[in-house]
């Protein structure tokens, strides 16, 4: 672990996180890891019970994850839980290529406006179903995308012209969001360089899967200064599990738990099924747990076990409050200023999360911080604004 920690340069500098948690979209919430589940399997209702749980906890943001699997779409999910919900925000994750830019922001305007600005989109710059695809035309699809996105949330017209969408020139009124200043914040996670210089000079928050201190903070460090070099500041988020209980046996008995029916084969299917199942972060995650001890800790209270069930994130933080409480604090100390936590079963972990540590973290939006969030409806062609 580090000895000294000092801040990267990032946009929230006050010492607050957004505390986020993270809804089952995609399939494999499960009381037992790499074992299916058919009693939490991802259905509307049971997604919509996930997200519920954390907005009665007192989540500020969740994500709704993205992948060709039996699942729900995130926009559509999105779209019909928004009237269901008051104040968490929705982190919806969309592969860039799946929808014409325009007609995409357009679909963004009315999910924000339903929200009323509790929107936050996740670019995901992955292959697109079906194919495997060259990283050059995957990081250019994803540059033009984002280009479009915000000149339709900050321009009187979109005017593009790019290789892959071509000469676009387009009245953005159709596609401006409730947000104002910028439009909902852009989250972009991703390992490689092209990722890290896409997020760098076009996103806002980056966000990172769990390893050692010293390469999150490695990490932290390039990209702000890559950000730097383009005159941007940019925040740091962290998406991880987390197993918390009253006391650290208790803790480390339920991973032992989780993992008491494990099957490495029907584990390693299920990873497998996903689109990022083979990416640089998922390599990164696997070659981390070799570094673990008997146990699968590779840090005092951060295990490498869920990695080996499914693919993204593959570590959790486990202990007591305190010391998950301790933990969040050195991330904060670097700079981190998001996180998406998540437990299995998602629900149960939720509540445990939510009642042990939620309400001794300095808890915000951030959206709300970088006031893109109004006050108080804004004048926009889907309210009161000028339909010219």
């Amino acid at each position: 672990m580090l000895d000294t920690i000092l801040p990267v340069p990032i946009r929230t500098t006050d010492r607050v996180a957004e505390i986020g948690w993270f809804c089952d979209l995609c399939g494999g919430d499960t009381e037992f890891l790499g074992q299916l589940d058919p009693s939490r399997r991802s259905s509307f209702e049971h997604c919509k019970n996930i997200l519920l749980t954390a907005e009665a906890q007192n989540f500020k943001n969740i994500l709704l994850p993205t992948s060709y699997v039996v699942g729900q779409e995130p926009i559509a999910f999105a779209s019909a839980v928004a009237q269901l919900t008051s104040d968490i925000s929705l982190l919806v994750a969309i592969r860039t290529g799946e929808n014409h830019p325009p007609m995409l922001a357009r679909a963004i305007s009315t999910l924000d406006h339903l929200l009323e600005g509790r929107l936050t989109v996740n670019i995901i710059n992955s292959d697109l179903p079906g194919y495997k695809e060259d990283g050059p035309l995957r990081y250019q699809r994803c540059t033009e995308t984002i280009d479009i996105l915000r000149q339709g949330w900050t321009q009187e017209r979109i005017i593009h012209d790019g290789p892959v969408f071509g000469s676009i020139n387009l009245s953005s009124a159709p596609v401006k969001p409730y947000q104002q200043h910028g439009g909902p914040l852009l989250y972009f996670g991703g390992i490689a360089d092209g990722a890290r210089e896409v997020c760098a000079r076009q996103c806002d928050v980056f966000l990172m899967w769990p390893e050692k201190e010293e390469s999150i903070y490695a990490t932290m460090q390039d990209v702000s200064a890559r950000a730097a070099r383009h005159g941007r500041t940019i925040d740091f988020g962290l998406r991880i599990h987390v197993v918390v209980r009253e006391t650290e046996a208790e803790a480390r008995a339920y991973t032992r738990r989780l993992m008491s029916k494990f099957d490495a084969q029907q584990a390693e299917a299920l990873k497998q099924r996903t689109q990022d199942a083979n990416s640089l972060g998922v390599v990164r995650q696997n070659e981390m747990r070799k570094e673990a001890d008997d146990e699968g800790f590779v840090e005092p209270i951060l295990w490498t076990g869920i990695g080996r069930a499914r693919s993204g994130a593959g570590g959790a933080l486990v202990g007591t409050p305190e010391q998950i409480m301790a933990q969040l604090n050195r991330y904060m100390d670097m700079g981190i200023r998001s996180f998406i936590f998540s437990g299995y079963p998602l629900i149960e972990e939720c509540e445990y999360f939510g009642k042990l540590v939620l309400p001794h973290l300095p808890n915000v939006r951030l959206a709300d911080v970088q006031g893109r969030r109004p006050a108080e409806m804004p004048a926009t062609p889907l309210t009161y604004g000028s339909l010219s």
